[in-house]
Formats: C-alpha cells, sequence, structure tokens
C-alpha cells in the first residue's frame, strides 16, 4: 500500500493532465459541443444524471472525450502521462453524453467496479441487538411486500437484505413480467405495478427506486449486507437469527423470502432440491424426459449435432458445456435444478455498451455452439423465442430485458446444481427420497461456493455474448445482427452495467403438510385456504444437456424444458407457506414455499412472489396480535384481512371441478 507521499504526488500529476486532457477535448470538439460539467458539490456529470467521485470525473474523462474526438477526426491519439483509475462508469457516462459508443473491451481488464458479487464476506462490529416484531430474510419482491404489510398493520418490521439491493430479479433485470392472468393479481403486487405504470417492460432502477419508496413511506428499516450465519432456535421457535456483521436480529415471527430458502434451512424445517419421480405426486410432467411439452423446442433443430471434439470420434472427448453423466430414464427424478442465468438489460441505442470479453475468455468453451450455427443452412435464427421447427434463438435479444431463448443460450445448464444447499448427487431414481433437513455445509462456505458459481456464471454468459458477437464462427449476418445491440449504460452502473442479481427460477422447496403439485395448477385439485392465486404455465429451463442415441446416431440434447399451459388462475394454500407444526411455529415462507417441482415451476413468478409476500405479511401481524403460532392462525381472520387488502384469493365458484382438500 503506498504511503502518504506517494498518494499525494499521485494526485498532483493527475490533476496536472487534466488541464491538458480539457483544453485537448475542447480543441478537438465542434464549437458547438458542450462539455460536462462537474457539480463538485453533488459530485454529478451534469446531463448524465449520474453520480461519481471526484476522482472518476477529473482526468479519465477528458482524456476519452479529447481521445473519441481524436479518433473521429483522424488526428492523433493524446498520451497517458499519468497512472489512472480508469473508470468505467465515467467514460460510459460521457459515451452517452456524446452520442457514442464506449470503446470495445473496457472492461476487459478493469477495475472491481466491473464486476457484479454475489457475496462479500463481512468483518464482524461490535454484538448489537436489533428488536422487532417480524423480521424478513430476503430482498425479493416477496420480502418487500412482506415487510410492507407488517409494517402497515401497525407492527415493527425490518428487511434484511444478503446484498446491497431490495427488489431482487425485478430489480435485477427480470422486467418481461411473467404475468399469466392479469386479473389474478391483486393487493401490492397491484398498486406496485400501477404506481410504475405498467406490468411489464419498466426498468430495473425504477423498480428499485420505487420498492425502497414504498419501504420508507411503510417506516420499514432495511439492513443491507447481511449474510445470515446461525439462528437460535426454542422448542420449536425461531427466537433469533444472528448475521455475519455481528448483529442479532430477534423477532416473534420471521419470514424466509430468499429465493434459496436458508433461513429455513438453517431452522431444521424439510426440504427437497431437484424434481421428483413421475409417480411421486402423479404429475404427467415430472421427472427426466416428458413428452407431454415442449418435446422439439430448442432441441438443435433435432439435428445429429455431434457432442464430441472430432465429430464422430468418442475418444476425443467431449465438447465443453456436455455433461458426461447418464441420460437417465423417462419418468426418474434426480438433485438436478433447472438453469440460472443473468437477464441482461441491453440496448440498440448509441452509447451501448460493447459485450465485455470476461477475464479467463475461452472460445472453445463455445464450440458446441459454433457447430451448430453452421448445421445446417436451414435454420433460421430469431433472436428471440421460438417454437417452429428448424429455428433457435440463439439468445434473446431487444431493447430492455433479455432471456434465454436456445438450444445454447444464455442459460447455464448444469451450472446450478450445488447452489440451493452446497451438495448435489449425480442419482436417478423412481422413489421419492426423505426430505433433507438442515445445514450440510456451514452458511459461510456456502456463500463462498456460491459466489464462485455466481462468477462462473458471469464467465459463462458474458463469454457467451462475446463469442456471439466476435467470433469467426459466427455467421456474419446473425453477428452483424447481435452487434446491434449492447448492454445499456443506464442499467446496473454500479456493476458495470451486468445485472447484479443472478436468475435463480429454484433453490431449495420446503416440504410442510401440504405440497402444491401439477393437479393443483391444473385445477383437479382445489384447497379452501388461499392466500393468492397463481396463473402462469408450468415452466421449467432446461436441467441437463447429455449424450444420447436418437434415429441411429449419437448426439446431444437438452433435458428438463417443459411449458404447460394452466387451464385459469388457482388458489395457493396457507399451509404451502408454513412449515409444519413440529419443525418451526413461527416462520413463513413464501418463496420457496411447498411445492413439487412441476407445480414450482407455475408459481415461481415475481407477481406471485409479491402476492404470497404480502399473505405472510399479513399472517405474521395477525399471528402476533392473536398470540398463536402461524399454524394455529384462524383462517378467516386471515382471508378477512387479505381480501381487505385487495388480494385476490378465488376464481368463481361455477369454474371449480376438481377435488377439494
Amino acid at each position: 500500500m503506498p504511503g502518504l507521499n506517494d498518494l499525494a504526488m499521485r494526485r498532483r500529476a493527475l490533476s496536472k493532465t487534466t488541464g491538458r486532457w480539457k483544453r485537448a477535448a475542447r480543441a478537438s470538439l465542434p464549437a458547438e459541443t458542450a462539455l460536462p460539467k462537474l457539480d463538485i458539490r453533488r459530485e454529478t456529470l451534469v446531463g448524465t444524471g449520474l453520480e461519481f467521485s471526484r476522482r472518476q470525473i477529473t482526468g479519465e474523462m477528458w482524456y476519452f472525450i479529447a481521445n473519441h474526438a481524436a479518433k473521429a477526426n483522424g488526428t492523433e491519439m493524446i498520451e497517458k502521462t499519468a497512472s489512472l483509475y480508469l473508470s468505467a462508469a465515467a467514460i460510459c457516462a460521457v459515451a452517452v453524453l456524446l452520442n457514442c459508443t464506449a470503446p470495445s473491451g473496457w472492461c476487459d481488464e478493469g477495475p472491481d467496479v466491473c464486476k457484479s458479487h454475489y457475496y462479500r464476506q463481512v468483518k464482524p462490529g461490535r454484538p448489537k441487538l436489533i428488536q422487532c416484531d417480524v423480521a424478513v430474510y430476503g430482498g425479493t419482491p416477496a420480502g418487500v411486500t412482506a415487510a410492507i404489510q407488517a409494517a402497515r398493520m401497525g407492527r415493527k418490521a425490518v428487511l434484511i437484505s444478503f446484498n446491497r439491493h431490495v427488489g431482487g430479479m425485478t430489480s435485477g433485470g427480470l422486467t418481461a413480467t411473467d404475468v399469466g392472468k392479469k386479473e389474478s393479481i391483486g393487493g401490492l403486487a397491484t398498486e406496485f405495478y400501477k404506481r410504475i405504470g405498467s406490468i411489464r417492460n419498466f426498468r430495473p432502477s425504477e423498480a428499485e427506486s420505487l420498492f425502497l419508496k414504498m419501504l420508507k413511506e411503510a417506516g420499514v428499516p432495511v439492513c443491507f449486507d447481511r449474510c445470515l450465519e446461525s439462528v437460535e432456535i426454542e422448542a420449536g421457535r425461531l427466537v433469533s437469527a444472528t448475521m455475519e456483521t455481528g448483529e442479532t436480529i430477534k423477532a416473534a415471527v420471521f419470514v424466509d423470502a430468499t429465493y434459496e430458502g436458508d433461513l429455513l434451512a438453517a431452522a431444521n424445517v424439510s426440504y427437497r432440491v431437484g424434481r421428483e419421480p413421475v409417480g411421486a405426486y402423479d404429475e404427467s410432467l415430472a421427472g427426466k424426459w416428458q413428452k407431454i411439452s415442449y418435446k422439439d423446442v430448442y432441441q438443435f433443430c433435432r439435428l445429429p449435432v455431434s457432442p464430441y471434439v472430432e465429430p464422430g470420434n468418442p475418444k476425443s472427448g467431449l465438447l465443453p458445456e456436455i455433461s458426461a453423466e447418464p441420460p437417465g430414464k423417462p419418468g426418474e427424478g434426480d438433485f438436478k435444478v433447472q438453469a440460472y442465468n443473468f437477464r441482461m438489460y441491453l440496448t440498440d441505442k448509441r452509447g451501448k455498451i460493447p459485450f465485455p470479453k470476461p477475464r479467463g475468455y475461452d472460445p472453445d468453451r463455445y464450440a458446441l455452439l459454433g457447430r451448430f450455427l453452421n448445421a445446417d443452412p436451414r435454420i433460421k435464427w430469431t433472436l428471440n423465442y421460438t417454437t417452429r421447427p428448424m429455428t433457435d434463438g440463439p439468445v434473446q435479444m431487444r431493447n430492455g430485458d433479455c432471456n434465454n431463448a436456445g438450444s445454447f443460450s444464455s442459460d447455464y445448464i448444469g451450472g446450478g446444481h450445488r447452489w440451493p444447499d452446497g451438495t448435489y448427487k449425480p442419482d436417478s431414481f423412481a422413489q421419492l427420497p426423505p426430505p433433507r433437513r438442515g445445514l450440510p455445509i456451514p452458511l459461510g462456505k456456502l456463500y463462498e461456493l456460491r459466489e464462485r458459481i455466481f462468477q462462473d456464471h458471469v464467465s459463462y454468459q458474458q463469454g457467451l455474448m462475446y463469442f456471439l458477437a466476435n467470433d469467426a464462427r459466427v455467421p456474419k449476418k446473425l453477428q452483424e445482427r447481435v452487434n446491434r445491440f449492447g448492454l445499456d449504460p443506464r442499467e446496473f452502473r454500479d456493476t458495470g452495467f451486468w445485472p447484479h442479481q443472478l436468475y435463480v427460477r429454484e433453490g431449495r422447496r420446503m416440504v410442510s403438510e401440504y405440497v402444491i403439485t401439477q393437479a393443483n395448477c391444473e385445477s383437479q385439485r382445489m384447497v379452501k385456504d388461499s392466500v393468492g392465486l397463481a396463473s402462469y404455465p408450468m415452466d421449467s429451463h432446461f436441467c441437463q444437456r447429455v449424450v444420447v442415441e436418437e434415429d441411429g446416431n449419437t448426439t446431444v440434447r437438452n433435458d428438463g424444458n417443459f411449458g404447460h399451459h394452466c387451464p385459469k388462475p388457482y388458489p395457493v394454500p396457507y399451509r404451502s407457506i408454513v412449515p409444519k407444526r413440529q419443525e418451526c411455529t413461527n416462520l413463513l415462507v413464501p418463496v420457496c414455499l411447498s411445492a413439487s417441482h412441476v407445480a414450482y415451476g407455475s408459481i415461481r413468478m415475481e407477481p406471485v412472489f409479491m402476492i404470497l409476500g404480502q399473505s405472510a405479511g399479513t399472517a405474521a401481524a395477525l399471528a402476533i396480535d392473536e398470540g398463536v403460532t402461524v399454524q394455529d392462525l384462524p383462517y378467516d381472520k386471515l382471508k378477512a384481512r387479505l381480501v381487505a387488502d385487495g388480494q385476490r384469493l378465488n376464481i368463481p365458484l361455477k369454474s371449480i371441478r376438481g377435488s377439494t382438500d
């Protein structure tokens, strides 16, 4: 670490060169171009609305302006004469201001500001006790609505966010909202969408700002960067939860609103990870290789694409991103989870950020994609969702939220199996094993593992986009279309314009007294204790990519994808968000609720999480008012309050045909 004298010398050198670069910028730019101004008091770059430190908006800003102008005019580039901290944020702010494009590779070897992180370990401070009525762990939309609802009902609620954000995927890129039936959405979810002005295609930053505003209005304090370390349990009740910071939160009722279910596992509540076999709940979509839905979607157009490094030669080894595990038999269960990805926010406007080349980039990681892209000239590349024969994405690219859309796409198939609880076994089974309980590995070790998995996902997806934009194996016309887009410089500015939230589509799933199954989604099995409606199709992304024999050819195929229609909105029962009585009596779980893998594919949508979060917050406040466990809360009282607050709980009775339980 440099001494004070060294730092002072560097600052003087930086200040000295700033004036030179600013004068050069003025001379290089047209006379009518107004230079950006720095508001020293607010530390903002006037004209962009972006905030930076003074150190970031000095020399390198003018250096970039001058050199951009010099390049455009064909004049000599200015030599750097000082060692700079090159701020990607400042460079891209100026790019937006001048309606130009930031230089390619700006984040290749940049500072840590360019990186998204899942976990950063903090040094514990002095022990501190935080007491409240309702403690909500998890800054997801469910966590936000749970805390707001409890506070609106007069209870002291605290929201504890694992990272530096609130809003989960809704503020992390997923703004092409998976709605299902609009009429199934009510309560705080409806309030949120009305206030933001749209149910779909708003900006992630707008979503986070609104969530923070609503939390402030409700008087809910938010504790950021708080990672659960341990819990105290007495007689089946959660007494307290201690964070890595040294803070201990005591509450009458806790809500686990995380995507992973860390609090429920720490509380020793039963859960499952992976796919149940077809016979566990008599679900036609369950297990491996189902044939009900999306049988031919994103399957390499059913072409006999060789999985081997040397086509047709098994001795040459498998191409990267193909699993060597046995494919398993149709209907068998396993411990695999559906693939995760980042929901990139793209733009084709001036000032877009070129797709960065990740550290350690290896183009051969995408050799399978390269082979598929050239497998048959008849394939039409849509750069969007498609289910038609001989079409593929290979990714979705549009202005705004962009998702997986292909056989080899932004979903990192097989990359997240250890994310939920740190374990994975490559087993297949016809009989459902018992639920898990507890923490297989300590939480701190689990967070470190997830950070490695997170960064692997960053490298995979950034590398994929860089490959499509630059590699010679990509057909020229497709590559030109890909390069029309880049990262939007107005979003995710503190993480190099890359989403800060990994799309954890599925983590742990609690096992309570009631498990929601495919029969619920198809309205063949009804309930009397509804706390909200779900309506999106049963939707799972791929769980494995393996070698198979098909029509006499050894080829590669994906397994686990389905998208099966739900005939009408269906109720989610209160029993599914409450643990078994003998396991924990003051915990509610609106995200990792009790459902099969198939049913969870329908429930796992952000509007539903908002709905169930509000219902969990309501139940928490009422359980305190009534002095009862969450299992003993009278449903009539819960229902009355939910209806009064605008929740939609049931479809019309005339449309109910299934059995009720």
